[in-house]
């Protein structure tokens, strides 16, 4: 069992920076592949960023590439999303996700946990 508790959402004026944490229990932590996805009100969960098992593998949704950072501390068993130039249209709540078999990275129903969530809202 991985437990994910999301922190670091706010409000920030568009052009501005915000760096989401996801900190894991278990002493797997290592073991997981990591994800980003966002809801954005009245919209479908979708994929943000991976990071693979040992940091090695990351890839990105095309909307949030070159702006959008994820990395990851094996040692402190939590994962990071480093957001900057955000963009109004990046408001939505973001999940971090754990998965130990991960094929499909975008799809919801490949990733074994889930964190409750944090809100990020940019004002334009």
């Amino acid at each position: 069992q991985v437990q994910l508790v999301e922190s670091g959402g706010g409000l920030v004026q568009a052009g501005g920076s915000l760096r989401l944490s996801c900190a894991a229990s278990g002493r797997t932590f290592s073991r997981y592949a990591m994800g980003w996805f966002r809801q954005a009100p009245g919209k479908e969960r979708e994929f943000v960023a991976t990071i693979s098992w040992s940091g090695g593998g990351i890839y990105y949704a095309n909307s949030v590439k070159g702006r959008f950072t994820i990395s990851r501390d094996n040692a402190k068993n939590t994962v990071y999303l480093q957001m900057n130039n955000l963009k109004p249209e990046d408001t939505a709540v973001y999940y971090c996700a754990a998965g130990s078999n991960v094929v499909r990275v975008e799809v919801q129903y490949a990733w074994d946990y889930w964190g409750q969530g944090t809100q990020v809202t940019v004002s334009s």
